[in-house]
This record gives structure tokens, sequence and C-alpha cells, in this order.
């Protein structure tokens, strides 16, 4: 007499363990984030940079601890590539986050400057790419000068104005009351190089104001310069085109490069004919790569 044998399904095997990580991975994408917070270093230039870069590319657990440790820090990766390297932004909240006032406020005690500087900081940017396609564009290099971007303004300037008399505003606030002025009616109102005799910029003048955005942005890694023409000559990084990516959806940038001026090849700024558009208001603090207060 033969014995009964129950069979049964059989059991699925056991997932392969994951490998734990170690503190040397740990130590290795922290080290990874750190680079990206250096804007100005180039994988190509640095090994180790562009060894941990090919890393995190072909590894995917590493891809993943890299992304976690900038996520604690409060930085939200861009894009991770040879081109730009661990390109990162800083979240609202995070310890790595300028902010306008800040950053005003180390350049002049004017409270009126603080929107003066962000506004010079949406101009660049939309000078620098003026049309989706260009900010789509990967090989796109963006170059701005000084005097073109406070150009450009100037034009954004009459025709906000332009618009203001169409409607009907009031043109003349009170003169105590700076909160209440449209932003053409401050930039326009301030000179444009300052009131030496030797015509020399004032660092609150407005080119000056824009020759110090674009000297942040350079030190930041986001512009580099070229020359000493108009005021100062810059192209863009590929860190600058992500940064501006990440934030073209603006109320602020959309107003102002829906107003029709646009700049041409040698740094300048033309007028052209606006499309008719929902109005969108200025906002003081839009100024890139800055979050409010």
């Amino acid at each position: 007499m033969s014995e009964h044998v129950e069979w049964s399904e059989p059991e699925d095997p056991a997932p392969a363990a994951t490998a734990a990580v170690t503190p040397a991975d740990a130590a290795d994408a922290a080290r990874l984030v750190s680079f990206g917070l250096q804007p100005k270093l180039q994988p190509a230039r640095d090994q180790e940079y562009a060894d941990l870069l090919r890393r995190y590319r072909e590894d995917p657990p590493f891809a993943r601890l890299a992304d976690a440790v900038a996520t604690g820090l409060g930085l939200i990766v861009l894009e991770v590539s040879p081109r730009a390297g661990m390109a990162v932004t800083a979240a609202e909240d995070s310890v790595f986050a300028v902010r306008m006032g800040d950053y005003a406020r180390r350049t002049s005690a004017d409270g009126g400057d603080r929107f003066l500087h962000g506004l010079a900081h949406l101009a660049v940017a939309a000078m620098a790419f003026p049309r989706p396609e260009d900010l789509a564009d990967d090989g796109y290099i963006g170059r701005i000068t000084v005097n073109g971007v406070d150009a450009f303004v100037r034009q954004a300037c009459r025709r906000l104005e332009e618009r203001a008399e169409e409607q009907g505003e009031n043109t003349d606030p009170a003169t105590d009351a700076p909160g209440l002025e449209a932003a053409w009616r401050i930039w326009v109102r301030r000179s444009a190089t300052g009131a030496t005799k030797d015509a020399r910029r004032l660092a609150g003048s407005t080119t000056g104001i824009v020759a110090k955005a674009a000297a942040f942005l350079t030190e930041s890694g986001f512009l580099q310069r070229t020359g000493d023409d108009h005021g100062g000559t810059y192209r863009t990084t590929a860190r600058y085109q992500l940064q501006v990516r990440d934030m073209a959806g603006t109320a602020a940038m959309a107003e102002l490069l829906d107003l029709g001026v646009v700049p041409v090849t040698d740094g300048t700024p033309t007028l052209v004919a606006a499309e008719e558009s929902d109005d969108l208001e200025l906002v003081a603090d839009a100024g890139l790569p800055f979050h409010s207060s």
C-alpha cells in the first residue's frame, strides 16, 4: 500500500535582497549633491564629478539615493547630465534658497530697489530666452548686454504706459506711496547711469542694478561674461536655461513677453506688435532665481 503524498504549488522564490546602502554610498551621493551646489564646477574638468555623474546615470539605486539626499536638503533636481552636471534649484523652504529681500538689502537700503532688482532679474531671463523654442532647445545660447536689458525694460515701460493711458488709469500716483506705483513708473523715473558729471554708472542707476544682477548670475554659474561692450556682455549657461525653464510659467515673465518687446541679435531690443491677451499683474518678488519673502 503506497503512501499518499500531497502535492502543493511550489512557493515563489524569495525576492533577492536589496543591497544595503552603505555609508560609502551615502557619502558618494552627498558628494554628488555638493558638486551640484557648486554651479561653476564643470564635470569635464573634475574626474570625480564625472565619475559620480556616470554612476548616477548607470546605477538606479544610487540615483534614487542622491535624489533623496537632495530632497532632504530642500533641493529640486532639474537635470543630471554631462552638459549641466547635477543641476539643482532650491525649494522655497530650503536653507539654500536666496530671497529677493536679502539680495536687495545687500545692494541698497532703499525699499523701492527691491522691486527694481527683481525686475532686472526677470528682464535678463526674458531677454535671454524670449521664445519658447529657445528654452526647449538644449543647444541654444542666449546673449545679453547690460545696456540692452535696460533698454529692453524701458521699452516695456513705454508699452505699459501706453496701456495705462488707453485704459484711463491714474498715471500720476501719490509721491509718498511708492508701493502703488506700477513697474514702469518705478523704473522709468530712475536714471539709467546716475548723476555723476562723467555719467559713470552708479549702483543705484538702472544699468547699475542690471549689472549687479548679471554679476550675481555669473557668480552663480548662470551666465558667463564675454566682454565689456554695451555695459558688459554675457552668454547663458545650461544651468541658467534649466532655471528659467523651471520658472517660465510665472505671470510676471508672461506679462513681460506679452508686451511684444523682444531682443534682436546685437543685444538691443526692438518693439513689435503684441498679441491681445489678458492682463497679468507684475509680481514684485518674481525676480529669478529668487523666492518671495
